[in-house]
């Protein structure tokens, strides 16, 4: 049986998040009562949205965010991986493992679905996998079992010689959408007008720009181009730290929670973190208040964290009056307010490792890494803060199928789905990302 919302799996009754939507969708569909995950288009294949006419995130947190007409889009995968079954597809990519030994390193980050990041060499968060991506300098070809901008830090991380390829291409980021080059440069233009570019008598700059992980490889070269890093949510308080002691104030992007969650933290007044939307003069704000500010936060976000609330938190204490809720630093800031805990995917899991038997957790990340956790440490009870099952968009479009595929090509010298990112945008970005290596959480 699929996990019941609200309670923790355990390691006898662990099933994937995939087979659990299919087992509640078919139930949900035989019982006419609402569904318990977000979409019942999340049982089908991601195969089938391959083809879709308008660019789009495909079912899950992210399906009502609106994809760019940019979008990258993924070509119709063989009909052989198509109607493979689980264990025939398991045969064969073990088979490509073996077949290419050293030659090929698999990435999985922490989001990732079980019968994907089982065949990982390196599982993390963004911040481990870069780092990961630049630690099998012999691997001819780097596989990463995650999305987009992760795929776009890995190339620019690895050697010339390595070929990083994208399972699915359709695998992007609707957060890292919301902030594009050509706005983010317009956006600095008027405060480099309004505030000037002369640093002050410290030797400070008006406005040091710091984008997170979750952003196109051109915004990272802009940050590299114009003073400024890369963050994760595992180091970004010392990278607002290492930013503030270079500049009077950040310009902070795509994610406005993990921008404030860290700032308020840190004593940063919410009145002096204007929100920067792009789509108005100014953002929206009057001179004075971008004057005052110390942190300019764009108007970006995760779709999956955004669907933690005060009231799932409420009411898992009703529940469990000994829970600990530990959330992500990119829920909204009443949601990490009203939890004990803030921190990135990596800091979740370590609370969990080293909590006491018997301990029990209500979670707010993705559901995949939930349920895995849940699985791992089944001494405790872990559950998810969201009773819907509602993973990350764009992490469910990788599948064993796609992963097949461009093993199985590279067995037969083909390169698949290869992300490179020009020289140009990637020796700018290399510099704010080896600033961010150089922060340590």
């Amino acid at each position: 049986m699929p996990h019941a919302p609200g309670r923790a799996f355990s390691r006898e009754n662990h099933v994937s998040i995939s087979t659990a939507i299919e087992l509640i969708s078919r139930e949900d569909a035989e019982a006419a009562r609402p569904a318990s995950v977000c979409s019942p288009q999340l049982a089908q294949a991601p195969w089938a949205f391959d083809a879709m006419p308008l660019p789009g995130y495909g079912p899950g947190a992210s399906m009502n965010d609106t994809a760019p007409p940019a979008t990258p889009r993924q070509g119709e995968l063989p009909e052989e991986y198509r109607t493979a079954s689980d264990d025939e597809l398991d045969r064969r990519i073990l088979t490509a493992k073996a077949t290419l030994g050293d030659s090929v390193v698999i990435l999985g980050h922490f989001y990732q679905r079980d019968e994907v990041v089982r065949y990982a060499d390196f599982v993390g968060d963004s911040y481990q996998l870069a780092r990961a991506a630049t630690e099998r300098p012999d691997a001819e070809a780097i596989v990463f079992c995650g999305v987009h901008f992760m795929a776009e830090t890995a190339d620019i991380l690895s050697t010339p010689a390595q070929r990083v390829i994208l399972p699915n291409l359709a695998a992007g980021c609707s957060m890292a959408d919301m902030a594009d080059i050509d706005s983010v440069s317009e956006c600095w233009d008027q405060l480099t007008a309004l505030l000037g570019s002369d640093p002050d008598a410290d030797g400070r700059l008006p406005v040091i720009p710091v984008t997170y992980m979750n952003s196109s490889a051109a915004l990272k070269a802009f940050c590299g181009d114009h003073g400024g890093i890369v963050c994760t949510s595992s180091n970004a308080a010392a990278v607002l730290r290492w930013a503030f002691e270079r500049g009077q104030r950040v310009l902070f992007f795509p994610d406005q929670h993990l921008g404030r969650n860290t700032a308020k933290a840190m004593g940063v007044p919410l009145e002096r973190m204007p929100m920067w939307n792009p789509r108005k003069n100014l953002g929206g704000n009057d001179e004075q208040a971008l004057q005052d500010s110390r942190v300019i936060l764009w108007h970006g976000f995760c779709s999956v964290h955004k669907r933690f609330s005060v009231a799932q938190i409420d009411k898992a204490r009703a529940d469990h009056p000994a829970v600990r809720v530990i959330v992500h630093p990119e829920c909204p800031m009443p949601v990490v307010d009203a939890a004990d805990e803030a921190g990135s995917t990596d800091y979740i899991r370590k609370a969990i490792d080293a909590a006491a038997p018997g301990s029990t957790f209500a979670i707010g990340t993705e559901i995949n890494m939930v349920n895995r956790l849940a699985a791992q440490y089944p001494q405790h009870t872990i559950f998810c803060l969201d009773p819907v099952i509602c993973p990350c968009s764009t992490m469910y479009r990788i599948h064993p199928g796609y992963l097949a595929w461009v093993l199985e090509g590279l067995v037969d010298g083909r390169v698949e789905n290869r992300i490179t990112v020009p020289d140009g945008v990637a020796d700018s970005a290399r510099v704010a990302l080896d600033r961010m290596l150089a922060v340590r959480p």
